[in-house]
């Protein structure tokens, strides 16, 4: 699913984020990411989707090798990735069906599967009451939720979120990690990085620690490992 080898990143002020990351994740895996603020998570997370492009080493998500990749070839990648983020960025002005069917839209799917399929994922994160609903209009959890059903609207292959429950009480984030656990059970892998020790101590799955660029600690069952 997932091969890095040596990877670098330098950013042009001369930062140096990531330094000689050697990683696999197989098919199916879920994969907590942690260390630090700074440690390079963020990094270490947009080179999956090609948001960064690695300085140095090879990159490898299922058959496509990222730094290879003309910039014309980006979205095609992207169709296999579905990614979350702390802030959702739901598109305002539209509502939650289209939000979710916009995902869908933008790779030309037909409107004959669209409809069937956008209710199908928002079903799935129990928001199928609020296909009519704007973001404005949501709690926060529930916008997440939005932002998870446009993530995997498209069956994309890996799922990568960033902080999801970074902006979410205790019992909302714990709401949204039954969700990813759920689509996880369903044959997709998910790496997320996150700041959350709760989480990641008590749901226990695979743990890559990162700290000043590299990886100092890869666990199945791992604990969180830092203090706040």
């Amino acid at each position: 699913m997932i091969e890095m080898q040596d990877v670098w990143k330098t950013y042009p002020n001369g930062t140096v984020a990531l330094q000689g990351i050697d990683v696999r994740i197989k098919d199916g895996e879920f994969v907590y990411v942690v260390g630090p603020s700074g440690a390079g998570k963020s990094t270490f997370i947009k080179l999956m989707y090609r948001e960064e492009k690695a300085t140095k080493g090879q990159i490898v998500i299922n058959d496509f090798h990222i730094n290879r990749l003309k910039e014309r070839q980006i979205p095609y990648l992207r169709r296999k990735i579905g990614v979350v983020f702390q802030d959702f960025k739901l598109l305002p002005k539209l509502t939650v069906y289209e939000n979710v069917a916009f995902a869908m839209e933008v790779i030309e799917e037909s409107r004959k599967k669209i409809k069937p399929r956008v209710m199908e994922v928002l079903e799935l994160v129990r928001l199928k009451h609020k296909a009519r609903s704007l973001p404005d209009q949501l709690s926060g959890g529930e916008q997440q939720r939005v932002a998870i059903a446009r993530a995997i609207v498209n069956r994309p292959d890996l799922i990568i979120a960033d902080e999801p429950t970074g902006n979410l009480d205790p019992e909302t984030s714990m709401d949204i990690m039954q969700t990813l656990l759920e689509i996880n059970r369903g044959g997709t892998t998910i790496v997320m990085a996150t700041h959350n020790k709760e989480i990641v101590n008590s749901l226990r799955k695979r743990v890559i620690a990162i700290e000043a660029g590299r990886i100092v600690r890869d666990e199945q069952r791992g604990e969180y490992g830092y203090e706040d």
